[in-house]
């Protein structure tokens, strides 16, 4: 299986992308972005124009093996028009992206076996899980950092920040890329994986450390609010694929 497409080549499905070509992949792309197809042509991805709210011709694009949904639409509709075109495709496996943030804050530490909320991501994992006709693998990640994304600049001077005495959840950009290699090498197919660095600093801890990182004067907390908190479990994903995370200690981010 060394042809791969990739649904959504924004911050995680460019260098994915990328990652593949070095790989020796065959790699097509999307883009919901006139603008943005020429930058990624240059790096050498064949791509194409997708909007799965706005369904059209997409036989060229699901000419692959393995399709890695890398979107961050919620639309349920475009996401069962979706199916119903993997199902009549070449399309053996997908990859789904999906968020930790499925999960409720229920003061515990989670595993993928919890329960989750319901909601228009749950929705749309739950259409891939109940399909037959290809293996789905959902892949959960915690918060994302990692190239420009950088915790410093998710809160602006004078915002507070709730929940101080929280805990973070996060993966690092070259974390979820290895992880997705390791799935597709490994032919790690029809299970559900949290992926999330092992380290949870408080979030006063985290995002102070990465504000003064960056020469931002140290955050502002809210400080009376109902204590709540999870901490999201990577043991199945680190048990299965013997995965050892690249970024584990969130306190030496810069």
């Amino acid at each position: 299986m060394r042809n791969v497409s990739i649904l959504g080549c924004g911050w995680l499905g460019t260098p994915l992308a990328i990652s593949f070509l070095d790989a020796g992949f065959k790699v097509k792309g999307s883009t919901t972005s006139n603008a943005k197809i020429d930058d990624l042509e240059a790096l050498g991805i064949q791509t194409y124009l997708v909007n799965i709210s706005e369904l059209e011709e997409l036989d060229t694009f699901l000419e692959a093996d393995i399709l890695i949904i890398a979107i961050t639409s919620k639309d349920i509709s475009g996401f069962e028009n979706l199916i119903a075109k993997i199902q009549n495709s070449a399309i053996q496996k997908v990859i789904f992206i999906s968020s930790t943030s499925v999960y409720g804050s229920l003061n515990r530490v989670l595993t993928e076996e919890d329960t989750v909320l319901k909601n228009p991501l749950t929705a749309i994992e739950n259409l891939f899980k109940e399909n037959t006709s290809f293996e789905t693998t959902i892949l959960r990640f915690a918060g994302l950092f990692g190239g420009e994304r950088h915790p410093a600049n998710w809160f602006k001077d004078g915002r507070k920040i709730s929940q101080p005495k929280g805990f973070v959840n996060m993966i690092h950009q070259e974390d979820c890329i290895e992880i997705i290699h390791e799935i597709i090498a490994q032919n790690c197919w029809g299970t559900i994986l949290n992926a999330c660095s092992n380290h949870h600093p408080t979030r006063r801890a985290f995002y102070t450390t990465a504000k003064l990182a960056k020469g931002f004067k140290v955050p502002e907390f809210e400080e009376n609010e109902e204590y709540r908190w999870k901490i999201i479990s990577s043991d199945k994903v680190q048990r299965l694929l013997d995965y050892t995370f690249i970024h584990d200690r969130l306190l030496s981010i810069e």
